[in-house]
């Protein structure tokens, strides 16, 4: 029998956001995973791609396989995908796994449900290439910053009275339905809340830039003075508008949260939530699709009137929305990160110095597994030879087969494997 378990070499975006060289988690991964791989301190890596997408199908680490890809070898093989999954996802592996390493923002985003996704591709098939959805969760290796979702009210209401420049681009009228707008109804909320941001977004651009100068100078100069800028997000603002001098993005900051993540903290982007990644390490699986509704922050394709029209506006603090792990009863090395959709969930694996053998067990789903931190000997009766795992590694895992890891290293491991759960 050809192996069912086994090695990958992962793809490597260099996205002009990414962390340089060995500043990036994903180059520090691929570095330690392959000693023969050279790391330009020049180039941004930005993305690891875990997973068969096309446009960074995962290479083969093992030579008694034929096929070079796993792309090749899962439309090859579709059983390995498990008898559920195999089914629900058309013989597909039904979600991406990546790494990221941001050093500047990602665009403010939001992705379409599969409603939406279809109408999309259906009119403008060159900028949504499907008609699936794209939920995504990220988990922080680093401390990591993103924006998510819309703010209570009431700090949006603080914003438009401390900033008289966002409160010019939304007009007065706009502005006072929010203010108005009580918390005892919230689909009066939600649909102030639509008008102003959509105001915001839809503003004539000689107007925006002139009101962002404006506000950039203010703060600039209130911080050379020394005074506080918090009531405006000031340290945030400047940050950003170096990055994207004159880009409406900048405003966003006042509508949408500032979520910041500990190590081993998550958060969900459902359908429709606006996001944008700011700064850190993360793992992150999504979805397999590459519909991305984008509105700022970002020299590419914008579609504000999409954006606008589509997106969930339903304040909440920035505390809800870090996703929580559950320990699992039958191994306490396990957390699980089980999002509300069928695609994907996240298990964080630590397993503490004093384990000299683990097991990593076997589930009804194909899985890719990610070694963060340790080293170990692999074996797997669906493995022809043994494995070494070491910082950085990527095992493809057909579904039902399990892999003892024989611990080599002082300080114990860290691994994320992802995996359909249905």
């Amino acid at each position: 029998f050809p192996p069912t378990v086994f090695p990958l070499s992962c793809a490597v975006q260099s996205y002009s956001w990414g962390k340089m060289g060995l500043e990036s988690e994903v180059a520090k991964l691929l570095a330690s995973s392959d000693p023969l791989v050279q790391i330009q301190p020049d180039r941004p890596y930005a993305e690891l791609w875990m997973g068969a997408h096309p446009r960074g199908d995962a290479v083969i680490r093992d030579n008694r396989i034929p096929q070079k890809t796993l792309g090749q070898w899962i439309a090859d093989n579709p059983v390995c995908l498990g008898a559920k999954v195999k089914d629900a996802f058309q013989g597909c592996l039904p979600f991406l796994f990546k790494v990221l390493s941001v050093n500047t923002a990602l665009s403010i985003q939001a992705h379409p449900n599969k409603e939406l996704a279809a109408k999309l591709h259906a009119q403008f098939p060159e900028h949504y290439p499907d008609t699936n959805h794209k939920p995504e969760m990220a988990i922080a290796l680093t401390p990591f910053e993103g924006l998510c979702g819309f703010r209570p009210v009431e700090e949006i209401v603080s914003f438009l009275q401390t900033v008289p420049e966002l409160r010019a681009l939304i007009g007065e009228v706009a502005a006072e339905q929010l203010e108005r707008s009580g918390s005892d109804d919230p689909r009066g909320v939600s649909a102030a809340l639509r008008v102003c941001f959509t105001r915001l977004m839809k503003s004539e651009k000689k107007f925006f830039v002139d009101q962002l100068n404006m506000l950039v100078k203010r703060i600039s100069q209130e911080a050379a003075e020394g005074k506080d800028t918090s009531g405006s997000n000031g340290d945030l603002l400047l940050r950003l508008h170096s990055q994207y001098p004159g880009d409406i993005g900048c405003f966003t900051i006042y509508f949408l949260n500032l979520v910041r993540l500990e190590p081993g903290e998550a958060m969900f982007l459902g359908a429709n939530e606006p996001h944008a990644y700011l700064h850190g390490d993360c793992v992150e699986c999504m979805a397999c699709s590459d519909n991305t509704v984008r509105a700022g922050l970002t020299p590419k394709f914008i579609d504000v009137l999409t954006l606008c029209e589509m997106l969930n506006y339903t304040p909440a603090p920035s505390s809800s929305k870090i996703f929580p792990a559950a320990q699992s009863q039958l191994d306490p090395s396990v957390y699980l990160y089980d999002p509300p959709v069928p695609d994907f969930a996240i298990m964080r694996i630590e397993i503490p110095a004093s384990i000299k053998l683990y097991l990593v067990s076997a589930v009804d789903s194909a899985s890719i597994l990610l070694v963060i931190q340790g080293t170990a000997v692999g074996t797997s009766t669906a493995a022809a030879s043994e494995m070494t795992l070491r910082r950085g590694s990527v095992l493809f895992i057909s579904a039902n087969e399990s892999i003892s890891l024989h611990l080599s290293s002082p300080d114990g491991m860290l691994l994320f494997r992802a995996r359909c759960l249905l």
